[in-house]
């Protein structure tokens, strides 16, 4: 049985406090990282769900708290902020010597995506990446996806109103959709699918895709 290894880091940034809480498995090939989204912090349940499985395959996962949720603000910072703060962390998370692969949800999607060349990651999570805001499908986001620069995931909800695969631009990532799930990955009690399998086909995918990383 593989133990897995729970610990909680603070890191100081040019943006604030930041937060790490670590899931670390002593045979670890990668790491996740993964970062929360503007409305939410790391109790996300898509994030809850891939801490709860990845390490048992190779792959520790560190969920980062940005500063603004470090700190109790209610309201994300902006954009060039949050980058900020994910780059005072990035030492932290590339210290283990492993390739980082950066993640996130909705908001942390665009980080990671945004920032991923830069940084060095190795591969880039984008969980419900916010392709547009809610019913402003001209308001797009695809040039921070498309030019993410590394092997890139998008794991998205079938009914996102912050975009459904469909609207999805053709490109070099892979997309995989979790049927009739919203944009927090929630499916409505009539879908013929439940919470759980949802998660699972969410937790198989980003595994299947991760154990295929050179």
């Amino acid at each position: 049985m593989t133990q897995i290894i729970e610990s909680v880091e603070t890191v100081a940034t040019d943006a604030g406090e930041a937060r790490v809480t670590w899931h670390r498995t002593g045979k670890a090939r990668l790491v996740l990282a993964a970062s929360h989204g503007a409305g939410g912090g790391i109790e996300a349940r898509d994030l809850r769900a891939l801490a709860a499985e990845l390490p048992a395959h190779g792959v520790t996962v560190a969920l980062v708290e940005q500063p603004w949720r470090v700190a109790g603000k209610k309201v994300a910072p902006a954009p060039r902020t949050l980058d900020e703060g994910w780059r005072g962390v990035w030492p932290v998370l590339a210290a283990p010597g492993l390739p980082v692969v950066a993640g996130g949800r909705s908001a942390g999607a665009r980080v990671a995506c945004r920032t991923a060349a830069e940084l060095g990651a190795h591969a880039v999570l984008a969980l419900g990446f916010p392709l547009h805001p809610p019913g402003r499908p001209e308001k797009s986001r695809a040039a921070e996806l498309l030019g993410a620069g590394v092997p890139t995931l998008v794991v998205q909800g079938g009914n996102d109103p912050f975009g459904r695969p469909a609207e999805f631009p053709e490109g070099s990532y892979t997309l995989v959709e979790v049927p009739y799930a919203d944009h927090g990955f929630a499916v409505p009690k009539r879908a013929p699918l439940g919470q759980d399998e949802a998660l699972r086909i969410l937790s198989d995918g980003v595994l299947e895709w991760t154990s295929g990383l050179a």
